[in-house]
């Protein structure tokens, strides 16, 4: 018996990295998916999973590729009990006075779109079959939700914006739909960019990253799948929301003359 038998989630930026390692944990725990990703490799999902899940290749920055996934979630299982809003891209850290004051709007717009908009309208969509099954909301956050330095400043403040949005839409939907969040700190994946400025996908990893970090390891993206999964439980997590759980390989607690108290000065 799986930690999730029975439940019907609606997974956006599920076609790679840590959206792709969770959905596959999802399925294997007995929940039935709908994956939803801008790009089409979300599509092998089902090669991969069978009919355990959906695939969706829509903008999650539009009503309408959320209501079609919400649909798609009912049409195909006849219920949604957890949204996961997963999608994000990155303004690969690029400072304020480095992006020229006519390209900003545009860029806000795209990355903002994303990471903010796009989990607002994935709530609104399955809303109701939220409150119906008295299900859950998951949204990504980042190391950048509550600190400087995680990203550029476009970046930095949506981040920091999810992290208000899971707090302000867990006093919303209390008591009907508990509303929590992962903040990933490195991951060792692709990240999609603010083409608005010119930007492409880049990794996330650079070289020696790891020794910057307490822990001097990059954790793979199956490290995140048992927080999703522990947030997504009924019994699990019964006792939270409102929450943003940490998961950055202590990034946050990093020390200014090393990066753990017994990392080698060398």
């Amino acid at each position: 018996m799986g930690a999730l038998d029975g439940q019907v989630v609606v997974f956006t930026g599920a076609g790679a990295g840590i959206g792709r390692s969770v959905v596959t944990r999802y399925v294997a725990e007995g929940a039935r998916v709908v994956a939803v990703d801008i790009s089409d490799t979300v599509e092998d999902l089902a090669g991969e999973l069978g009919t355990a899940v959906v695939p969706i290749v829509a903008d999650v920055a539009t009503w309408e590729g959320n209501l079609g996934a919400a649909q798609a979630a009912l049409d195909r299982f006849g219920r949604i009990d957890v949204f996961v809003g997963n999608a994000g891209i990155t303004d690969n850290a690029q400072p304020l006075e480095d992006i020229r004051g006519a390209d900003l709007p545009a860029a806000f717009g795209e990355l903002f779109g994303v990471n903010v908009l796009a989990p607002m309208l994935g709530v609104r969509a399955c809303l109701e079959s939220l409150i119906e099954t008295r299900g859950s909301v998951i949204l990504t956050g980042s190391f950048a939700s509550t600190n400087a330095a995680g990203g550029g400043s476009l970046y930095t403040a949506s981040k920091h914006a999810v992290h208000g949005l899971i707090r302000q839409l867990a006093y919303e939907l209390a008591p009907d739909v508990r509303v929590n969040g992962v903040a990933p700190g490195v991951a060792p994946t692709r990240l999609r960019a603010t083409a608005s400025l010119g930007q492409v996908t880049t990794d996330s990893v650079l070289d020696g990253t790891e020794r910057a970090l307490p822990t001097q390891h990059i954790a793979s993206v199956s490290a995140y799948d048992g927080v999703f999964t522990m947030l997504a439980s009924r019994t699990e997590s019964v006792a939270m929301t409102g929450t943003l759980v940490t998961v950055d390989s202590g990034l946050s607690i990093r020390g200014i003359a090393k990066p753990g108290g017994r990392v080698s000065r060398a």
